[in-house]
C-alpha cells in the first residue's frame, strides 16, 4: 500500500485511454449525436464542454470507484482529473496527446503522493 499513490495515477491514466477509445472508437456516432444535443440543449458551447468534463469525471469515478473498491479515491480521482482537464484546457489550448498524457500523470502522481506518500 505505500505505492498507492502510484496505482491511483497509473489507473486514472488507463481509465483516460479507455474513456478515449470508448469516446472516439466506440461510440463515436453516439457521442458525436450527444454532443450536438448538449449544445442545442445548453445554447452555449462553455457550457456544453463543461457538462462533457462533468461526464468525463463520473466515468473517471466509477472506474476508479470499482478499481480500487473505495469511493473516496473515486472522487478524489475524479476530481484532480476533472481539475486538470479544465486548468489545461483553459490556460493550454493546443496540448499534443503525449504532453497532455504527461501532464496528467505528473500533476495527479504530485498531488496523490501528497494525499497517500507519507
Amino acid at each position: 500500500m505505500e505505492h498507492l499513490w502510484f496505482y491511483i495515477a497509473i489507473a486514472l491514466a488507463v481509465s483516460d485511454l479507455i474513456h478515449g477509445r470508448l469516446v472516439w472508437k466506440v461510440f463515436s456516432d453516439f457521442y458525436i449525436v450527444f454532443g450536438g444535443i448538449l449544445n442545442i440543449a445548453t445554447k452555449d458551447n462553455k457550457l456544453a464542454w463543461l457538462l462533457h468534463e462533468l461526464l468525463e469525471a463520473v466515468f473517471h469515478f466509477i472506474v476508479i470507484s470499482i478499481l480500487f473498491l473505495n469511493i473516496e479515491i473515486g472522487i478524489m480521482a475524479a476530481l484532480i482529473h476533472l481539475t486538470i482537464d479544465l486548468s489545461h484546457t483553459i490556460f493550454i489550448r493546443h496540448m499534443p496527446a503525449i504532453q497532455h498524457r504527461a501532464l496528467h500523470f505528473i500533476i495527479e502522481s504530485v498531488l496523490f503522493i501528497a494525499i497517500f506518500g507519507f
